[in-house]
């Protein structure tokens, strides 16, 4: 058993690398099964579109209103806006949550600059023409609030009003972020750096789908196992075993939401997800006209108090930094007793949030 556990993520990666025709065909097998799914949500369909260069699936609801695309994060799938669909079509919106680039039934293109931020920008550009709309209102949550940031910046003139949650925004860095990292961590694991090693991270998450996600989707509050590795240093490990492997699902996570999870990881893998991780560079270095940008557009911000990646930061810390460069920042709301899966943790506050954002627009 311990000889398996180190040994699979090596045997998935030669198996990327290496894949002959017979697992090639299985591996095709399984993306045309998500093309040809049903919505495990009722009144939720697919829609499939071709959007800068990709085939891109999209769960829609609603036929008419102003249009509302919804940005997914990592390790994540439309299905974790499930909630939000619902409520804002139902509101009188029509409501688009792709599968993001390298994700679920989207197209995985191979290069890791396929998945630089003005190329995911301009998918989400693609949509709104797709729609045959002059704007839409965008929304992201982690990776997807990077995306949503980003867009607004790089293209004013097609949105008109913004939902970021989880990652706020306070301008561009003065230095790159990849290099901050580095010089904070040297020698000791940090997930962001483990995702710039060509092909390891990956290997690791698709030899064990479930126990990465079952580890992630989780409240801070939720008991766990104690983990395999403890040793800091990212010669010890990767990082499934740093966490401590779940005593049970939280209450906002049944087992047949995991299992979709599961299922779409199994079916595209991690390779185009851990992509945007390699990006963080090359997206500083292809932005410097964004060093002085601002987000012109009606803006909120939505975190759970507890969200590990606002750190701690207060409601007054989080809306001075935003208001830096955000010229019509409408609220920055921080849900108590809440972690990072914001929108499905807290999936009525979260949506009143929303919905009072874009009733006042």
């Amino acid at each position: 058993m311990i000889m398996s556990r180190f040994l699979r993520p090596l045997i998935a990666l030669w198996l990327t690398l290496m894949m002959p025709s017979a697992l090639l065909a299985q591996s095709n097998a399984s993306e045309n099964s998500l093309m040809n799914e049903t919505s495990p949500v009722p009144g939720i369909s697919f829609r499939y579109i071709e959007t800068n260069g990709i085939r891109m699936r999209l769960a829609t609801m609603g036929d008419s209103g102003p249009l509302v695309i919804m940005a997914h994060g990592w390790p994540e799938s439309w299905y974790s806006w499930r909630h939000q669909i619902k409520a804002v079509a139902e509101a009188g919106y029509r409501v688009v949550a792709p599968d993001m680039r390298g994700y679920g039934a989207t197209d995985a293109p191979p290069n890791v600059q396929d998945y630089d931020i003005v190329t995911l920008a301009a998918d989400m550009v693609g949509i709104v023409d797709a729609y045959g709309e002059d704007t839409a209102i965008i929304m992201g949550h982690d990776w997807g609030s990077i995306v949503a940031w980003n867009t607004v910046l790089l293209h004013p003139d097609r949105f008109s009003a913004l939902v970021a949650m989880s990652v706020p925004y306070s301008g561009r860095a003065p230095e790159s972020p990849l290099v901050s990292w580095q010089n904070a961590y040297g020698d000791n694991f940090y997930y962001i750096l483990y995702h710039q090693e060509p092909g390891v991270a990956e290997a690791e998450y698709d030899a064990d789908p479930e126990g990465l996600l079952s580890r992630l989707y989780l409240s801070p509050d939720s008991p766990r196992h104690p983990p395999q590795v403890t040793d800091r240093h990212r010669s010890a490990g990767g990082w499934i075993p740093r966490m401590g492997a779940p005593v049970g699902l939280p209450d906002w996570l049944t087992r047949d939401d995991l299992d979709y999870f599961v299922s779409q990881f199994e079916a595209a893998g991690f390779r185009g997800g851990v992509n945007y991780y390699r990006n963080f560079h090359r997206n500083w270095e292809i932005t410097p006209h964004l060093a002085d940008a601002r987000v012109t557009v009606p803006t909120l911000f939505i975190a759970g108090e507890n969200d590990v990646v606002i750190a701690g930061a207060s409601q007054p810390r989080l809306e001075g930094a935003m208001r830096r460069v955000v010229d019509d920042l409408r609220g920055v709301i921080l849900l108590p007793d809440a972690g990072h899966w914001i929108q499905q943790e807290l999936p009525e506050q979260t949506n009143a949030a929303v919905l009072n954002f874009l009733n006042d627009l």
